[in-house]
This record gives structure tokens, C-alpha cells and sequence, in this order.
């Protein structure tokens, strides 16, 4: 039984209102990989299938958020993505259900490689860096504020941020520094490099992507912005999972500046800064040594 995770009945009236069509559970079994939510399988009389995921109702915003950044995706008409179904909070409990999609299938990584470059190259109309609301990353708040320069945005709501986050947290005055410095030299990492305002996951590690039964790509647990697209291709790389055929097919798709090897260690500095904020441990040395081999590059 539910118990005291959730009302039962406000979330069949909350999926009933949001669909048009009547919904009882029938059965619900949880599903294991997450870190920070509770989730759960949720079928319903007629073998309708939603996926059910559950946090402290303060936590609302986070799974409205959510909900926004995979509507965004979705119309973007590239990847697939799961499609939000409703947020809401009942008891103590904030709730987002999407839909549930049967995983576990075998696809191309040249074609999840294709469409997520069709999808990068849906940018923001005004050319400004941001979203129109902020969201999380993991379970930090991630600032999303217009801005119209990449590289203040990239300072200020990015890196600055996980460095005021990680000073509170204990780390290192000598990566404080080394982190200080870097926002100083930003501007010589993008010389003769001026990256468009792509539509972006923002959290695109292997454990947020797969494919379906039928072998489609699927991308879900997003922490959309307008941003370079390079920071979506960085993550990709920061904790394995993606291979040679996905850069191959990418490349092919949209070529990237050459200065990106050299930009992917910036970009991952901001989710090691921000395991080191969520997790602590050796997250702050190694975010440390990252800092460092970024300045080296810059001299």
C-alpha cells in the first residue's frame, strides 16, 4: 500500500483531470536508480501504465521544472522524451508523473547522436542564454536567468555559483582560488568561438538517456537551458556510456570547433563542483585539478 509516502486517491484524481480519462490504480511496485527521488511504477484498471516519481512537498518547484524542460524537448520534435502528465502534492508528499515508457531495448547511437543534434540546433529566437525558469541539477538549484553574453552567464549563474555553493561547503581555499582565477580568464577560452543559444538536456550522462522496446532513443531527468551545446556534448563524455559510434554521428551531424577539447574540462568543472556540493569527498579535488588544467591551458 501507498502508507504515509502519498494519498492514493489525489493522485488518481490528479492523473484522472490531467488526462480527461478515469484512472484507479490497479498496482504500483517501485523503481529502482534514482538518487534523490522515490519512484514508482503505477498501472491502472486497463492496463495503463504511468511512471510516478515523489518528494518532499517543498520540493515542488523541482518537478514543475521538470515537467517545463521535458515539454520543451518534446517540442523540439527530435529526441523523444517521456511526456509529462501532471505535478502536483498531496500529504507531504510533491509528485510528478510522466509517462511510462518499457526500457531496456537496443538502438543506434548514431541515431540518438543524429537527433540530439537536430535538437541542439533549436535555439533560443532572442539569442540569450538562459531559460525562462530556473530548475535544478541533481538536487542544486541551477540558475537560469537571461543573459546575453554566454561567457557572463557561464561566470555568474555556472561556475560562480557552485564556488560560493562549495565555499560554503568546506572546500579548499586553493580551489576557491583556482576557481576565482578561472572566471577571470573565461573570456580565453572562447576566442573566435561564438556558441548559439541551443535548446540543451543539461544533465546528459548515461544514466539519462536509453532506448525503448522497439530500439528509439529516449532522453528524460532534464535540466534544460538555452546554452552551447558543447556543455551538453562535455557531459557526455564526463562519466563514459556514449562510445565512438555517438561522437562519429554527432560530428557528422554538426561539427564541432576545435577549441572543444579544451572547453569540455570547463564545462565538466560545473558537475564536479556540483557532486562535490550534493556528495562532498574527493568531488573537491578532483573539481580542484580540473580548475588547473584549465588554467594551464590559458597559461
Amino acid at each position: 500500500m501507498f502508507g504515509a509516502l502519498m494519498n492514493k486517491q489525489d493522485i488518481e484524481s490528479a492523473i484522472s483531470a490531467a488526462t480527461g480519462e478515469v484512472f484507479v490504480i490497479d498496482t504500483q511496485s517501485h523503481v529502482g536508480g534514482g538518487d534523490i527521488n522515490t519512484a514508482m511504477k503505477l498501472s491502472g484498471v486497463g492496463h495503463k501504465d504511468y511512471f510516478l516519481k515523489l518528494n518532499s512537498a517543498s520540493l515542488l518547484d523541482m518537478f514543475e521544472a521538470e515537467a517545463a524542460g521535458l515539454a520543451d524537448m518534446a517540442a523540439a520534435g527530435a529526441v523523444r522524451v517521456p511526456e509529462p502528465v501532471c505535478t502536483g502534492v498531496t500529504d507531504s508528499q510533491a509528485f510528478i508523473v510522466i509517462e511510462y515508457l518499457e526500457m531496456g531495448g537496443r538502438g543506434s547511437m548514431s541515431e540518438f547522436a543524429e537527433q540530439l543534434a537536430q535538437m541542439h540546433r533549436h535555439t533560443y529566437n532572442q539569442a540569450q542564454y538562459g531559460w525562462h525558469r530556473d530548475n535544478t541539477i541533481g538536487s542544486t538549484p541551477q540558475i537560469n536567468d537571461w543573459m546575453d553574453n554566454w561567457i557572463d552567464f557561464w561566470s555568474e549563474h555556472r561556475l560562480g555559483y557552485q564556488l560560493e555553493l562549495a565555499s560554503r561547503r568546506g572546500i579548499a581555499s586553493s580551489a576557491i582560488n583556482k576557481g576565482e582565477r578561472l572566471r577571470e580568464r573565461l573570456s580565453d577560452f572562447f576566442t573566435g568561438y561564438q556558441p548559439e543559444a541551443s535548446l540543451l538536456h543539461g544533465d546528459l550522462w548515461s544514466g539519462n538517456y536509453g532506448f525503448v522496446r522497439s530500439g528509439e532513443p529516449v532522453i528524460y531527468d532534464p535540466a534544460t537551458y538555452y546554452g552551447d551545446r558543447e556543455a551538453d556534448l562535455a557531459m557526455t563524455e564526463l562519466f563514459g556510456g556514449f562510445g565512438g559510434e555517438f561522437y562519429a554521428a554527432y560530428k557528422a551531424s554538426w561539427p564541432l570547433d576545435e577549441g572543444y577539447a579544451v572547453r569540455k574540462t570547463l564545462y565538466n568543472a560545473y558537475h564536479i563542483l556540483n557532486h562535490f556540493n550534493m556528495f562532498g569527498g574527493g568531488y573537491g579535488s578532483q573539481a580542484e585539478s580540473m580548475m588547473a588544467r584549465c588554467l594551464a591551458e590559458v597559461g
